[in-house]
C-alpha cells in the first residue's frame, strides 16, 4: 500500500494529521488538469472550469450530507474560519467561546476579531479526560452567557485526538440561540460525517488530511439560514449587491480571483482512489481506527503511561503524555521539539510532538491512515525506548 504514495520509503511516516498525504494517482489527476489549464487558460477559467468546480461540489456535498448550494471550496479549515470571523458583526461586550484544546490559528483569528470590535475570547477548560462525552458538553454549556455570540468547537481536537459530541452540543446551543462553528480540519475521511446531522450555522474541514487530497483543498459549510453577510476573507468579482444571500454567498466563494483550483478538483478522484485502495470508506475508518488503538497500546507501552482518553471518543489520531520538556520550550507552533526532531533525524520516524496545555508539559500524537502499518508504531517505540531511557 505505502507504493501509492511517494512518502519516502525509509520513514515511519505517523503524522499523516498535520498536512496529510496525496496518493500517485492523486497527484497525476491534479498533474494533468494543470497542464490542461495551461494549454489554454482562457478556456479552462470561463467554460471549462467552473463545470469542472461544480461537479466537484456536488461530489462533495453527497460525500458531506449537504446541499451543494450551502457549500464552498476554500483552501484549508482555516481559511473558511477565517470567512465566518471576519463576517460576524460582533459589538464590543460580546464574547467568543473556544476551548483549551482547539487549534491556536483558529483560536488567533477568533482574538483578532474580537480584538477589532471590543468583544472578548473566552476559553472553556475541558475536562480531560472526560470520563463521557457529555462532561463536554456540560463544560461549553456552563460557560455561556447571554453576551455568547459563538461557540467554536472542534470536532476532533488536533493537540489530544478526542472525537467531541458536536452533534448534541450544537443542538443545546441551538436551543439557547447560540450559533456553532465547528473546526472540522480532521473530520473528512476519519469519521462518518453528515453535515446536515451536525446542525452546525458553520462548519469548516480539510479535504488533504484523511480524504488526501491535494494541499489547498477545504471546505466552508454555511447553513443556509446563516449565509447573509457571509463572505471570503477575499471579495472579488463573485460578490453582487443584486443577488440574494444565498447566490451571493455561492457566487461570492466561487471566484475570488485569478488561483490554481486544481487542489480542489481533485478530491473527487481522492474520494475514488482512496476508496478503491481501502475497500470503501467504511472499511478504511474501521481499519485505521483499529490500527490507531492499536498503536496507542504500543507506545502507552513504551512510555510506562496508560491511554486514559476513553476508546470511544477516538477516531485515527490518538495522543498520549511524555515526560515534561526542559529550556524554554519552542517559541511558536512551528519550531520542532528537540524530542520530535530526535525521531525523525536519528530514527527516522515522523511524528508531531507539542506543548500541552501548557509548556513543560508535552504530548506525542500519532495516526494512522492506509499507507501505516504496525511496525511504524513498532518503531517508534523502539526510538522512545532508546531517547527516554
Amino acid at each position: 500500500m505505502r507504493d501509492q504514495w511517494v512518502l519516502d520509503r525509509k520513514t515511519a511516516f505517523l503524522n499523516h494529521g498535520s498536512f496529510g498525504a496525496t496518493p500517485r494517482r492523486v497527484l497525476d489527476r491534479q498533474s494533468a488538469l494543470r497542464q490542461q489549464l495551461e494549454t489554454e487558460p482562457v478556456r479552462f477559467f470561463l467554460r471549462e472550469g467552473p463545470a469542472l468546480w461544480r461537479a466537484a461540489l456536488d461530489r462533495v456535498a453527497d460525500f458531506l450530507g449537504a446541499p451543494t448550494d450551502e457549500l464552498a471550496f476554500v483552501r484549508n479549515a482555516s481559511e473558511g474560519a477565517n470567512a465566518v470571523l471576519r463576517s460576524l458583526p460582533l459589538e464590543a461586550g460580546d464574547e467568543i467561546l473556544v476551548s483549551d484544546h482547539g487549534y491556536p490559528a483558529v483560536t488567533r483569528a477568533a482574538e483578532y476579531v474580537a480584538d477589532r470590535a471590543g468583544a472578548s475570547v473566552r476559553t472553556v477548560t475541558l475536562p480531560f479526560p472526560p470520563e463521557a462525552p457529555e462532561a463536554v458538553t456540560a463544560s461549553f454549556l456552563a460557560a455561556v452567557t447571554p453576551r455568547t455570540r459563538l461557540v467554536i468547537v472542534d470536532h476532533v481536537t488536533s493537540p489530544t485526538g478526542m472525537v467531541l459530541p458536536v452533534a448534541s452540543l450544537v443542538a443545546t446551543l441551538r436551543e439557547r440561540g447560540v450559533d456553532t462553528l465547528v473546526d472540522g480540519a480532521h473530520a473528512p475521511g476519519m469519521l462518518d460525517l453528515d453535515l446536515g446531522a451536525v446542525g452546525a450555522a458553520y462548519y469548516v474541514g480539510n479535504f488533504h488530511k484523511w480524504v488526501c487530497a491535494p494541499k489547498g483543498a477545504g471546505f466552508l459549510h454555511v447553513r443556509a439560514d446563516r449565509q447573509d453577510g457571509i463572505a471570503p476573507p477575499v471579495v472579488s468579482h463573485g460578490w453582487r449587491r443584486d443577488l440574494s444571500p444565498g447566490e451571493r454567498f455561492r457566487a461570492a466563494f466561487d471566484w475570488t480571483g485569478t488561483a490554481d483550483p486544481t487542489a480542489a478538483l481533485c478530491v473527487p478522484t481522492a474520494l475514488d482512489t482512496v476508496a478503491e485502495l481501502g475497500g470503501g470508506w467504511t472499511a478504511i475508518r474501521e481499519r485505521n481506527r483499529e490500527l490507531t488503538l492499536e498503536g496507542r497500546r504500543l507506545i502507552a507501552e513504551a512510555l510506562g503511561v496508560e491511554p486514559r482518553i476513553p476508546e470511544s471518543m477516538i477516531g485515527t489520531l490518538a495522543s498520549l503524555p511524555l515526560p515534561p520538556g526542559s529550556g524554554p520550550g519552542p517559541a511558536h507552533g512551528l519550531d520542532l521539539d528537540p524530542l520530535q526532531a530526535r525521531l525523525q533525524d536519528v530514527h527516522d520516524v515522523v511524528v508531531p510532538v507539542f506543548p500541552w496545555p501548557r509548556w513543560p508539559e508535552r504530548r506525542i500524537r500519532t495516526s494512522a491512515h492506509l499507507h501505516t502499518e504496525r511496525r511504524d508504531f513498532e518503531r517508534l517505540a523502539a526510538a522512545l525506548r532508546a531517547e527516554l531511557a
